[in-house]
C-alpha cells in the first residue's frame, strides 16, 4: 500500500454511521467506472450519491488480480477534505497508476481485476498495548519514516500484536522493534472494508 498523504489539509474528516449495503455497492461501482474512464483516457466525474458517501473521510483502494489474488496496486489517503465518493474515485485511479511497486495497469487487465475499498475512521494516537488486532489499522512513524497497514492485513496473516507492530515498521523501512523507540509514534484507525467478489486484502 502507498500512503499518498497522511493529512489532506483543510477540514478534519467527518465519519458518518456505518455505510449501508447500497453505499458500498455504489462506491465499488464508482471505483470501477473511474478506472474504466482513466484507462480509456477520459475524465470521470463521479455522481454525488447519498449522505453516507459524501462524508469527509479517508479511504484506500486495493486492486487484486482475480486469477491469483495477487496485489496489483493499493493507494489511499488517511484523511481527506473531499467527499468519500470523490476520494474513492481518485484512489482507484492512483492505485492503477501511481503505486511505485507496480507498473501502471493496462486497459486489457481491467476485466481481471477485483476492487476492494477500505473507508477509514478517525486516526488517533495509542500506546503499543492498546493496538487491537482485527480492529485497528496501524500507522508507525519514526525517524522521518512512516508505515501503514490496514486492519485486515494482520488477520489475513495470523499475526499477533507484536508482529503487527514489527511488520508496520517494516512497511516504513524501519527495523523490527522500532516502535519501541522513544521517538516513535503510533496511531490507529478503524476501517469499513468491502470489495467485489474474489477480492484479496493485503495492501
Amino acid at each position: 500500500m502507498t500512503e499518498r498523504a497522511a493529512e489532506a489539509g483543510g477540514r478534519p474528516a467527518t465519519v458518518p454511521d456505518e455505510l449501508g449495503a447500497e453505499d458500498r455497492r455504489f462506491l465499488l461501482q464508482v471505483a470501477r467506472e473511474a478506472l474504466r474512464a482513466h484507462l480509456a483516457g477520459r475524465v470521470y466525474r463521479p455522481p454525488e450519491g447519498g449522505p453516507g458517501v459524501r462524508a469527509l473521510r479517508g479511504a484506500f483502494v486495493s486492486l487484486h488480480r482475480r486469477e491469483d489474488d495477487d496485489l496489483r496496486g493499493c493507494v489511499g489517503l488517511m484523511r481527506s477534505d473531499e467527499p468519500l465518493v470523490e476520494t474513492v474515485a481518485r484512489m482507484a485511479v492512483a492505485a492503477a497508476s501511481h503505486d511505485g511497486r507496480f507498473s501502471p495497469v493496462a486497459p486489457e487487465e481491467l476485466p481481471g481485476l477485483v476492487i476492494q475499498v477500505s473507508a477509514l475512521g478517525p486516526v488517533h494516537p495509542v500506546r503499543p498495548e492498546q493496538v487491537e488486532v482485527g480492529r485497528h489499522g496501524l500507522v508507525v512513524a519514526c525517524g522521518g519514516r512512516r508505515g501503514v497497514l490496514l486492519p485486515q492485513v494482520p488477520v489475513e496473516h495470523g499475526w499477533d500484536r507484536e508482529t503487527f507492530l514489527d511488520r508496520t515498521c517494516g512497511k516504513a523501512g524501519l527495523p523490527a522493534g522500532a516502535w519501541r523507540r522513544p521517538d516513535a509514534t503510533l496511531h490507529v484507525f478503524t476501517a469499513e472494508v468491502f470489495g467485489e467478489e474474489g477480492k484479496g486484502s493485503e495492501g
